[in-house]
């Protein structure tokens, strides 16, 4: 969704490029575009639809979702299919659909406003014949290759990234109120191991028809260069590909264009970029977004740190992190540790019996200020 907000700030961001200072009176009324994204996933895979309305340039917030609106695709037939709204400005779609018959995606806001989209008749994307990655001097690139057909030419590839994130110093201990002690962290409690994630921030495109027998060869989907956190251990990418109708394509091409075009006079205004959803009652009202319907075919690849070693990852976040020489001892344990900004890091032993522990600051041993400490459903180890 940020591409589309970003395409709109660019082309609005020209008029304000001229040598000759120029302050146009402010409109009355606030103009706010519907936005609409997704592509429906037509054989059975959870696949999102986001709504959500255009922000003006100097506003605080780049999203505003679009929230409770009535969301559901119909088919020539009669079939009716709900969406289920997960989080704001989020639905969720889930159905198998029969691919010869065509499909309307409607909305309906809580204003009334009622919107619908052309026709669409499921794509059969092509499988994906191979992703990997291939390291060299400058870092790791993420690839795939597929083949286009007659009924798939053009491809829009999306992707997913999780990785580990681990704090500089890792610590199995944990001042307890109630006993007045220390003691070891339970599971639930772990803050060493977290996990951060991303989406896909650039627009890939490409026609298969470009190439030999329409093989797409080792398409890059991303590159990581040499020294990046996301390969501090264990990287994973979910890489979604789907075919588009030429439709689609042309949207998507002016997206991009937008999205990378620094401002050009000649870049299409958003009103321009268009897309297949129009509003039912007055087709004046604007409206921006693009939906498909098609088959996403998914591959996930892993990569660890040992694949691509070595790697040379440093976190300045931690730069000036270490365990403090000097060890609290119990009688200090509640005065020191029960604020949560110190935590027991190293137990200082006399003999066998532990007297003390060496701290070290929460930020330098807590994971979770910075990522999920909830382990992905979808995550492997080996």
């Amino acid at each position: 969704m940020r591409k589309i907000f970003l395409a709109i700030a660019l082309t609005l961001g020209v008029l304000q490029a001229c040598r000759t200072p120029y302050d146009p009176e402010a409109p009355s009324e606030k103009t706010s575009f519907l936005v609409v994204e997704g592509y429906l996933d037509s054989n059975g895979l959870r696949s999102e639809l986001k709504l959500s309305r255009s922000v003006p340039l100097d506003s605080l917030t780049a999203f505003q979702p679009e929230t409770g609106a009535s969301v559901f695709l119909s088919s020539e037939s009669g079939e009716s299919f709900g969406f289920v709204e997960a989080e704001e400005g989020s639905y969720w779609f889930e159905a198998d659909l029969l691919e010869s018959k065509f499909y309307t995606l409607e909305i309906v806001l809580r204003n009334g406003d009622r919107f619908s989209s052309d026709p669409m008749k499921p794509i059969q994307t092509p499988d994906i014949i191979d992703a990997g990655f291939l390291r060299d001097e400058e870092g790791v690139e993420v690839f795939v290759t597929t083949q286009g057909d007659e009924n798939a030419d053009d491809f829009l590839w999306t992707f997913d990234e999780t990785w580990i994130y681990r704090p500089r110093i890792r610590t199995n201990f944990i001042y307890d109120p109630a006993i007045n002690d220390v003691r070891t962290r339970t599971q639930a409690e772990q803050t060493a191991l977290c996990f951060r994630s991303e989406e896909s921030p650039d627009i890939l495109l490409e026609t298969s028809s470009r190439y030999e027998e329409q093989v797409v060869f080792r398409q890059t989907i991303t590159e990581i260069p040499t020294g990046d956190e996301r390969i501090m251990e264990r990287y994973s990418i979910l890489i979604s590909q789907k075919a588009l109708e030429q439709d689609a394509v042309k949207f998507w091409e002016i997206l991009k264009k937008n999205t990378e075009d620094i401002g050009s006079i000649f870049s299409p205004l958003p009103s321009l970029i268009g897309g297949n959803i129009h509003s039912v009652e007055d087709a004046s009202i604007p409206v921006i977004g693009q939906v498909s319907l098609g088959v996403i075919r998914q591959r996930r690849v892993y990569i660890d740190l040992v694949d691509v070693s070595p790697w040379n990852y440093i976190d300045p976040t931690f730069n000036d992190c270490v365990i403090e020489e000097e060890a609290v001892m119990i009688p200090d344990y509640g005065s020191v540790f029960s604020g949560g900004a110190i935590v027991p890091a190293r137990p200082l032993m006399v003999g066998t019996t532990i007297v003390g522990y060496f701290p070290v600051t929460r930020r330098c041993s807590d994971c979770s200020l910075y990522a999920s400490p909830v382990t992905p459903d979808f995550w492997e180890d080996d």
